[in-house]
């Protein structure tokens, strides 16, 4: 995780606020019930971004952050998705529990084929299970990204800070040294 997510908000070399920006589209897309083609969603922002300069953000640190949700964690995801959509929408009916929400989605990704997979994946969405989960990720797509923006930005800039006197550290103790040392 700090190879892919810390490590490339740390070297980068552009302004705070782009690679910041790129954090937040990341967890954005990352939180939506869209994990297998929440990348391209992220090349499609970033590619509708450019025409914008003050909407630009960093495509690799926006691509990295998507992998924050993974096939590994999509079913209890989609599921805190689904009971949150339910609780938004006024139907509290939490009667089939998670592992009948469960069985239907491995029952989805173990259709053999990829058109069969992704019917399979379509009936659960579309007729199972869709509308709840996309209002119900909505809080945490839009509340995530606001706060990988916030967090991001505020590490980035006091990271820059604490680089910049460090640099001046150095540079001070190498002028005092150059003073002292007259050669």
């Amino acid at each position: 995780m700090h190879l892919r997510w810390v490590v490339p908000v740390k070297r980068s070399v552009h302004p705070p606020h782009y690679t910041a920006r790129g954090v937040m589209i990341g967890v954005f897309w990352a939180f939506t019930p869209l994990i297998g083609i929440q990348m391209y969603l992220v090349l499609l922002t970033w590619l509708v971004s450019r025409k914008r300069p003050e909407w630009e953000f960093s495509l690799l640190v926006a691509l990295a952050w998507t992998w924050v949700t993974n096939v590994a964690t999509l079913v209890p995801t989609y599921y805190v998705f689904y009971i949150t959509g339910l609780l938004l929408m006024g139907q509290p009916s939490l009667s089939a529990g998670y592992d009948n929400f469960a069985e239907a989605w491995e029952a989805a990704l173990e259709v053999e084929g990829w058109l069969n997979g992704i019917a399979a994946w379509a009936k659960v969405i579309w007729t199972e299970q869709g509308l709840p989960m996309f209002v119900g990720c909505l809080p945490y797509a839009i509340g995530g990204g606001f706060l990988g923006y916030k967090l991001s930005l505020a590490y980035i800039i006091r990271l820059r800070r604490i680089k910049a006197k460090r640099r001046m550290r150095l540079r001070s103790a190498a002028l005092q040294k150059s003073a002292a040392d007259p050669q």
